[in-house]
């Protein structure tokens, strides 16, 4: 790579690229048999679309036809509870035959007209430019919301084809690390999973105490943090979908166990980092009641239980700290509780230093999106 004076790369309206389309809005019954059908949560969740979709709706040959999915679309979340979580891109990069796409995101479709690489759609719609531009212009009223005319509004930058093939190169390379990290670290999850489930559920002993989860730990909400008081830096920050910002304030400086505690991800499992800030979607499981307890045998105790068991309310679902206190909890002796940490000790390091690796990566490329795509840096290529 090389450092250029700044370029102008030509700049488009998206209605001067893309035609938008609305996905599908099923009843519940319709869904888990039939076609593949794109969900809301693998559109936040990925830069690309997974190469298998997960879910399945039925649908007809009219809708497969009018809501289908082909390699350079792209998917937008065209309405959520916050703007954090508005106009969160995802790109397929494959046509999905017979697949459909959900009615709380938008398919953006290239025109034909002009040059746009799927690659280059994916980092480009993720670019701290392009949300800052779906962050401005967001209104809050009970839900954020993107529209048609908004859409047309916002701006896609598109250097020559070439330049943006070179320009995913470099930024896929490192998703591609990235990613194997991932797959490492769920991996060692895994196999660690496998490992309580073996001791602590297949070989159970009858003497082992099983009480309730609020006599064992303390259960908090996490802290409130305001769109406002999002940062560029500081601590990690978890909420109901993951980590979603920086702040500086309110910190914990050992892992925490969280259990997402509000909306659709209600009963999830998320697991922080040393010193991160946690939000008022998360309850957090401190290991302060009771000696012996340690965090890796809590964690796993956490991933095993399903805590759907205590999620009330369909409007909007959640989990509340008294609903939770009477879960069941098992309590083996400290013994094995002991031997069970030590087993798993090397693998919850390796993966804390993936985790540490993977937040390096990711901000590396964060970093060079802006610069590549304003040809601040230039990618050397034929």
């Amino acid at each position: 790579m090389s450092v250029y004076r700044l370029i102008i790369w030509p700049e488009y309206t998206l209605n001067e690229v893309f035609s938008f389309a609305s996905g599908l809005s099923k009843s519940r019954e319709e869904f888990g048999y039939g076609f593949p059908f794109l969900s809301f949560k693998e559109v936040f969740q990925n830069f690309f679309l997974p190469r298998t979709l997960q879910n399945l709706a039925n649908t007809t040959e009219k809708e497969r036809i009018t809501c289908s999915i082909r390699r350079g679309d792209v998917f937008l979340t065209r309405t959520s509870e916050t703007q954090e979580e508005l106009g969160m891109s995802s790109v397929a990069l494959m046509d999905y035959p017979n697949a459909t796409f959900n009615g709380f995101t938008k398919r953006l479709r290239p025109l034909g007209n002009i040059d746009i690489w799927p690659e280059y759609a994916g980092f480009y719609f993720r670019s701290p430019q392009f949300r800052a531009a779906i962050t401005s212009m967001s209104s809050i009223t009970t839900r954020a919301s993107l529209n048609n005319d908004m859409m047309s509004a916002l701006k896609i930058v598109l250097p020559p084809l070439e330049e943006q093939k070179a320009i995913a190169s470099v930024l896929s390379s490192l998703d591609d690390k990235i990613d194997l990290l991932h797959r490492q670290n769920k991996t060692l999850e895994a196999m660690a999973e496998t490992l309580f489930r073996q001791w602590f559920v297949e070989e159970a002993q009858e003497d082992w105490d099983i009480t309730k989860l609020g006599d064992c730990v303390t259960i908090n909400y996490g802290k409130n943090l305001p769109t406002k008081n999002l940062l560029t830096k500081g601590f990690p920050v978890f909420g109901a979908n993951g980590q979603i910002g920086f702040y500086d304030k309110y910190t914990y400086e050992s892992p925490q166990v969280l259990v997402s505690c509000r909306g659709e991800a209600s009963g999830k499992v998320n697991i922080s980092l040393p010193k991160s800030f946690i939000t008022n979607n998360s309850l957090i499981l401190e290991r302060n009641k009771k000696p012996g307890i340690s965090f890796e045998f809590l964690k796993y105790w956490a991933l095993s239980y399903d805590f759907n068991l205590h999620v009330s309310g369909s409007a909007q679902p959640q989990i509340t700290i008294d609903g939770l206190y009477d879960a069941e909890f098992i309590f083996p002796d400290v013994e094995a509780i002991s031997s069970f940490t030590d087993a798993v000790k090397l693998a919850e390091e390796k993966r804390y230093t993936n985790a540490l690796q993977i937040r390096t990566l990711e901000t590396l490329r964060d970093t060079l999106l802006p610069k590549l795509m304003s040809g601040e840096v230039r990618v050397d290529y034929p």
